[in-house]
């Protein structure tokens, strides 16, 4: 099979590899396409080291079919079995042979702290496919007995593209189970890049009122995905703006969707009284954000964190995506054979569209 694996930090080498071995329990999956997000540019610019395995392939965005399944495995679960959980036995039962699936990401030991306490998120002893386990960027992937529960069938056929979304997807809506965005918040997204945009679609999908702030070049794509105003302003300008709009009050959520520590105080001015904050994005190691606590104490402000998804989310998030409720195709711009892995990395690094697809059985790159 051919494959994209990552020889040494900041190189991406295209192979051919033997297909994986199929152990009893493991599920081997036809890659159908993987997007790219910016963890994959930092892993192979060698901005991002920790937890990478040498040699993985990488890719963390997965959209795939079932293909052969171990001999103790019992094929023929659907996509409504699966969800409900009905006479499924863990590590035994899987989707039957040509189901299109989507595969979560992250691989939980179940036992620590976190995953016992329900935040299995951030176990402390999380495995990642495209990090320390192969991933996507390959004709084939290997599913291990330990990670079966990974596997989630689309309700119906959709874009593979689309359904590889469902990984960003669910950490967004993994953030907005401790954001409470309704019909009358006013919601102020800080970025514009795939995941600001996703955050975009959720709280107008739930009826609130969406300020996105972002590139000039980013703020159309906004508007298509539900936010009501736009704007490029920064600092003290972006204060007065959200102000404006706002009616004086402030935004009842900030979502920080781009890695910038200085958005932190700024989304602290920007928040209304009794206000939630979200710092969704992850920032570079080693950087502080300064902040002023009366600004928290007197306007009562809350300041969450979130990171990753549950298989939880993830479920639900192939849920949304295959059932239509939300549509985030406008997202997928471009689409590149496996071959073209390095274009597509340029792609994300120039920016030129939204989401970059990587898509094995392409012959030639697409602008969607």
């Amino acid at each position: 099979m051919l494959a994209a694996s990552l020889p040494s930090p900041g190189s991406l080498t295209l192979v051919r590899r033997p297909l994986p071995l199929l152990g009893p329990r493991d599920v081997l999956l036809r890659v159908e396409a993987t997007t790219l997000c910016g963890t994959d540019l930092r892993i192979v610019t060698g901005q991002k080291t920790h937890g990478v395995a040498p040699g993985v392939i990488l890719g963390h965005e997965i959209a795939a079919r079932a293909w052969k399944l171990g001999v103790d495995l019992r094929p023929g679960i659907d996509a409504r079995a699966w969800k409900l959980g009905v006479d499924l036995r863990p590590g035994i039962d899987a989707p039957a042979p040509g189901t299109q699936v989507g595969l979560a990401p992250e691989i939980a030991c179940g036992h620590c702290v976190p995953c016992t306490a329900g935040r299995s998120n951030v176990c402390a002893n999380m495995a990642l496919f495209g990090t320390g386990v192969d991933g996507g960027l390959a004709d084939v992937i290997r599913v291990p007995e330990r990670a079966l529960a990974c596997i989630t069938p689309s309700a119906r056929e959709i874009a593979p593209p689309l359904l590889a979304l469902a990984e960003p997807l669910s950490c967004c809506l993994r953030a907005r189970t401790r954001l409470p965005i309704t019909s009358t918040s006013r919601v102020l997204i800080l970025g514009t890049g795939p995941i600001g945009l996703i955050h975009c679609a959720l709280a107008a999908a739930a009826g609130a009122s969406v300020m996105a702030c972002g590139r000039p070049a980013r703020l159309d794509p906004a508007l298509a995905l539900g936010a009501s105003t736009v704007t490029a302003s920064q600092g003290d300008e972006l204060v007065a703006t959200v102000r404006e709009w706002s009616g004086g009050a402030g935004a009842d959520v900030v979502i920080i969707a781009v890695g910038d520590p200085g958005l932190v105080p700024i989304a602290a001015q920007c928040t209304a009284i009794g206000g939630y904050i979200s710092c969704f994005a992850g920032f570079p190691a080693g950087t502080l954000a300064q902040i002023d606590p009366n600004l928290i104490h007197y306007r009562e402000l809350t300041i969450s964190g979130s990171a990753n998804a549950t298989l939880e989310d993830y479920a639900a998030a192939v849920a949304t995506l295959s059932t239509g409720a939300l549509d985030l195709s406008p997202l997928i711009t471009h689409e590149f054979p496996l071959t073209q892995v390095d274009a597509a990395l340029d792609a994300v690094r120039s920016r030129a569209g939204l989401k970059v697809a990587v898509s094995p059985g392409r012959n030639k790159p697409t602008e969607c």
